[in-house]
């Protein structure tokens, strides 16, 4: 009975190395968009043919920008709230090394949705390999799912309601593609691209209508 948990766990790890690649990968995309994201606004800027389209794409960029740090600095401290409280229930069902699983739950929690599904399989295979009755092995798993509820249904969207207000549809299909194009790297960044193009299409008149589907 032991040994398919146990192969759920190995499973999971296995894939270790391949996943820190392609995180690279896109850590190294990121920092050269960082070091030459001004150079390139500063060519598309003088590509424009007139003052109004060039006014507009730096309003954008610098909504883009404001809007982008805002939900990212919030996400990662709801993020670490969540791999901390994660950790004291891991030390308090006597799970071994409960740090590690907070630090695991933090970085699931910025995959929307698939990320905590995935923590509740793990969870739930880490329980089951335990020595112990059947409820006992279940606890962390439930607990972890009883954290993410309150922080998904409650505490994210009460923060993000005023700021950002993406349709649930959207998340979910984004989420797919991006996963689909960049594998686990893409999956962290679909909400933020899909932000992008949700401020675009609301700055833009012809494209208002998409924005206005993209709504919450």
């Amino acid at each position: 009975l032991l040994e398919h948990p146990t192969d759920i766990v190995t499973a999971v790890f296995s894939g270790t190395s391949t996943v820190a690649s392609h995180l690279f990968e896109t850590l190294l995309i990121l920092f050269y968009l960082l070091v030459f994201g001004e150079t390139f606004l500063r060519r598309f800027v003088e590509i424009l043919p007139n003052f109004e389209e060039k006014r507009e794409a730096v309003a954008i960029s610098l909504q883009i920008e404001r809007d982008l740090s805002a939900y990212l600095l919030t996400v990662t401290v709801i993020n670490a709230l969540v791999g901390v409280a994660t950790a004291l229930v891991m030390w308090a069902c006597g799970v071994p090394a409960p740090v590690l699983w907070g630090a695991v739950a933090f970085c699931l929690n910025f995959v929307p949705i698939l990320g905590p599904f995935f923590g509740v399989a793990l969870f739930l295979a880490v329980g089951l390999v335990a020595d112990g009755p059947a409820w006992i092995a279940i606890l962390p798993a439930a607990l972890y799912l009883g954290i993410h509820v309150a922080e998904g249904e409650w505490i994210t969207p009460m923060v993000l309601a005023r700021r950002f207000t993406i349709n649930p549809v959207a998340v979910i299909l984004a989420l797919i593609f991006w996963y689909w194009m960049w594998g686990v790297p893409g999956a962290i960044l679909a909400v933020p691209m899909l932000a992008i193009a949700k401020i675009v299409c609301d700055r833009l008149r012809p494209l208002r209508a998409f924005g206005h589907l993209l709504e919450g």
